[in-house]
């Protein structure tokens, strides 16, 4: 009976313990992370905003595919932007309403809405023109 073996019945489950630690660590300094809020936004339908346009006191700044703004049709400058949403946001108080051409790139719409935001403006609604 010298060559017989004796078998190894044991796990060491030491490793795995060190290895979901760890995972637990990452995910406990990674969670607090997760609950940071952006920008909400809501996306009217169509058929919403040419209701809500005919009734309401709305900014409504058009973005067009040159991306140059357009407000009663009339073109703002980039430099005159924060102070004619200024003024609008006075006699209009229920926000803006930025319309976009098929398109106008990512950048004006976001130079649009921190222009907006930093004048003060809370509510601001997207849509396609």
């Amino acid at each position: 009976m010298a060559g017989q073996r004796k078998t190894f019945n044991e796990i060491n489950i030491t490793p795995l313990t060190d290895i979901f630690l760890v995972l637990l660590i990452i995910m406990m300094v990674i969670a607090p992370l997760l609950d940071q809020q952006g920008l909400n936004l809501a996306v009217p339908n169509m058929i919403e905003v040419q209701d809500e346009i005919k009734d309401s006191k709305l900014i409504k700044v058009l973005v067009t595919d040159e991306d140059k703004y357009m407000l009663d049709d009339t073109e703002i400058p980039v430099s005159e932007l924060s102070n004619m949403i200024s003024e609008q946001a006075k006699v209009n108080t229920d926000g803006l309403l930025i319309m976009t051409q098929d398109n106008a790139t990512h950048g004006a719409v976001v130079k649009l809405m921190d222009e907006a935001r930093n004048s003060g403006v809370t509510n601001i609604s997207i849509t396609e023109y």
